[in-house]
């Protein structure tokens, strides 16, 4: 199993920035990828970034350009740094750990934290 905190949430000015931030209780070498979610009011959760043990990323086409995950190995975090911010990324933001578990893999999540962009 693995703990997830996010932190960094809140709220921002379109054409802003923030750092989200999500930290593990195990090892990320541990975890066959880390990733982060979104989902606003009445809409499924989407990916919009994800990035392997190996460090091999992947982006949502809709943030593609302006946002980037990273990890910190020593410090078991995973970070999404999100610029030229728009109304429309306004989304409570999920860090996601996928571990193997046999043959196929587990996927655990964390509380969410809220961002908000203003027009």
């Amino acid at each position: 199993q693995v703990q997830l905190v996010e932190s960094g949430g809140g709220l921002v000015q379109a054409g802003g920035s923030r750092r989200l931030s999500c930290a593990a209780s195990r090892s990320l070498f541990s975890i066959n990828a880390m990733g982060w979610y979104r989902q606003a009011p009445g809409k499924q959760r989407d990916l919009v970034a994800v990035i392997s043990a190996g460090g091999r990323t992947n982006y949502a086409d809709s943030v593609k350009g302006r946002f980037t995950i990273s990890r910190d190995n020593a410090k078991n975090t995973v970070y999404l740094q999100m610029n030229s911010l728009k109304p429309e990324d306004t989304a409570v933001y999920y860090c996601a750990a996928d571990l193997p578990a046999q043959a196929t893999s587990v996927r655990y999540w964390g509380q969410g934290t809220q961002v908000t962009v203003s027009s």
